[in-house]
């Protein structure tokens, strides 16, 4: 074989591994999909990820140390306000309020017995003005004795000193009434201790002690939810939270049930951020709550901001951020640039631009494809 054809067939070797190279991989990486602008109405939404919360979370603690008789109440259950809940073994307190009011009943009875003594003094001592007063005109008019005189004077004395004593017993009575409902009452208060009543309509999420266990002050022993203050504590980043508002529509995902959307509304928006992630707390209530419902269960929530109308629109995906500037690549004479846009919003797949039309081309690359770059041959 002579020299010529080696050299003829390497370069038809050469040939076909370089047209292999430009059809199956240098024209794959330089083909990208082609979009065009569309005009219509766009939602911006911003989106939040956060967990099922409430704004009143009643932590039911037990007001004094002992047994648990009974637990009235479950995990899942609901509650009306003034409901008995817990009941705790209040041992010798009943006896002790039952021997108070009896003391208040014998304080009030020697207060009765008193007064009605002193009623009868007091109808002695009437008696004895009389008799007295009678015996000093005599004595003045020399129609009596002095022993005569001086014994009615003694009488009168006699009584008017028992009724002083008498009024001492009444006031001693008195006191030891006022004493005596100060220990019923606070005997009462300390009882009322032993059993607790639900604070609000509401469900209980939590119970963290059962039937026959000692518990002690403050210890927590159920846990309450007001259904009214349920929503989605949810953290948004700052940099795109500054036109959420109070009162806006939102729409609710919870992780348990994928399918469905809940109608919602922003009822707060919490003051400060978190300085380490830049995340801001915006709370999402439900307008109808789902039943049932779980405290901390992950979800998700879009927030409506804005509404435009008429507006050029492309996919979110094609925006890019370059040298301080966002914008898309085009297509133009078989060359790829980079077009400058105003950022009017972004939806939740679509964002709303100016500067652009609908007769241009935007470059969408693919996993596959090369980096574009200014002034790129594309196809």
């Amino acid at each position: 074989m002579s020299n010529l054809v080696k050299y003829l067939i390497g370069f038809g070797v050469v040939a076909f591994i370089g047209l292999v190279f430009y059809n199956k991989v240098y024209i794959p990486k330089t083909t990208y999909t082609k979009i065009s602008p569309s005009k219509g109405d766009l939602d911006i939404e911003v989106f939040g990820i956060g967990n099922v919360g409430a704004k009143n979370i009643y932590v039911i603690n037990a007001q004094t140390g002992g047994k648990v008789l009974s637990i009235l109440t479950d995990e899942g259950q609901w509650v009306k306000k003034g409901d008995l809940l817990v009941e705790i073994d209040s041992v010798d307190i009943p006896q002790l309020l039952q021997e108070a009011k009896i003391a208040v009943k014998k304080a009030k009875a020697e207060l009765i017995a008193s007064q009605k003594e002193l009623e009868s003094l007091q109808a002695q001592k009437n008696l004895a003005q009389v008799t007295y007063d009678r015996y000093a005109k005599l004595k003045a008019q020399s129609f009596a004795s002095q022993s005569e005189y001086d014994k009615a004077k003694a009488d009168l004395d006699a009584i008017s000193a028992q009724m002083a004593v008498t009024r001492a017993h009444i006031a001693s009575a008195r006191t030891e009434i006022k004493r005596a409902q100060k220990g019923v009452e606070a005997l009462e208060v300390k009882l009322s201790r032993y059993k607790i009543y639900a604070p609000a309509d509401g469900y209980v999420i939590k119970k963290a002690v059962e039937v026959a266990q000692s518990v002690t002050p403050s210890q927590p022993i159920l846990e309450i939810v007001d259904p009214k203050g349920v929503w989605i504590r949810a953290y948004i980043d700052e940099r795109i939270s500054g036109d959420i508002e109070v009162g806006q529509r939102a729409s609710i995902k919870l992780r348990s049930q994928d399918t469905k959307r809940f109608k919602g509304y922003v009822s707060r928006i919490v003051a400060q951020s978190d300085a380490v992630t830049g995340e801001r707390e915006v709370d999402v209530s439900f307008e109808k709550l789902p039943i049932p419902f779980y405290i901390n269960e992950q979800a998700e929530v879009k927030i409506a901001t804005k509404y435009l109308q008429d507006v050029m629109t492309i996919p979110a995906k094609v925006l890019i951020h370059r040298d301080d500037r966002v914008g898309v690549w085009i297509e133009s004479d078989s060359k790829a640039h980079f077009l400058t846009l105003k950022v009017l919003g972004i939806g939740v797949d679509k964002a709303a631009v100016e500067g652009i039309d609908n007769y241009t081309k935007i470059l969408v690359a693919g996993e596959n494809n090369k980096v574009l770059k200014e002034g790129m041959r594309v196809h």
